[in-house]
């Protein structure tokens, strides 16, 4: 990769080898300081992932068919989400914590009297459904109790410094997202979210800091997020086919 092209292929990042020895070594991770864990992957593990690499395996096939029409590309996505929305809901249920898809802009909502955390996503988009569950998993205990983690945020068209300020919180999560992503068998592009600027952006390195953040993560997955450590695996799990798994 050249660092100095702002233009970078993110799928570089996670071959089907990589992909299959980063899964292996979450799992030695995982079953090292989880050993007592009610994770729901602790309990009827095969079942769950059997039946969700059985559903992504579906869709796989559907979205690789060349005769797509405009139609059958949304049903697709839609599909897609659904397939993540369960996931996510199945796996982390015993957080109280729900994913949905939001008719606008996406928001998190901590839990409060006695309903879970919402996780909402924008417009039913699967990028944007992995890109708030990101948050959550860097979030972290405390700031899941606060409406949008607590986060500072300002609205496309911000000024130089605040671009800054929003890129430097936005290196890990899109760094998670990117890995998600990637496990998912998709391509990832990463978000300045900042269209109306009115000052170059040129010289942001923020692609390349998030594409060494994932680059991290991965030569040391012990850095992940708690949480992030298990949707990996079981996306990975679910995404990679079992011959990959097993070379």
């Amino acid at each position: 990769m050249n660092l100095s092209d702002n233009k970078i292929n993110f799928s570089d990042l996670l071959s089907s080898t990589g992909a299959s020895s980063l899964l292996q070594q979450l799992i030695q991770l995982k079953n090292h300081t989880e050993k007592s864990s009610n994770n729901i992957l602790s309990h009827n593990k095969n079942e769950y992932l059997k039946e969700w690499r059985s559903q992504w395996q579906k869709l796989s096939s559907t979205q690789s068919d060349n005769t797509h029409t405009a139609e059958l590309i949304i049903d697709s996505e839609r599909l897609a989400t659904d397939w993540l929305i369960q996931l996510f809901n199945t796996l982390f249920a015993d957080q109280q914590v729900i994913l949905a898809r939001s008719n606008d802009e996406p928001e998190y909502f901590p839990a409060q009297d006695n309903e879970p955390a919402r996780i909402e996503f924008a417009h039913g988009f699967f990028a944007s459904a992995l890109h708030e569950i990101s948050h959550w998993c860097v979030a972290g205990d405390a700031r899941r109790q606060l409406s949008d983690f607590g986060y500072w945020y300002a609205p496309d068209g911000r000024s130089a410094a605040q671009q800054q300020a929003f890129e430097r919180v936005e290196i890990k999560p899109q760094a998670l997202e990117c890995l998600f992503t990637l496990a998912c068998g998709r391509n990832f592009q990463v978000s300045q979210d900042n269209l109306f600027a009115d000052f170059d952006t040129s010289s942001s390195t923020f692609a390349i800091d998030v594409y060494q953040q994932v680059q991290s993560y991965i030569a040391k997955p012990h850095t992940l997020p708690r949480d992030a450590k298990t949707l990996l695996i079981a996306l990975l799990s679910a995404c990679i086919s079992p011959s990959e798994i097993n070379a």
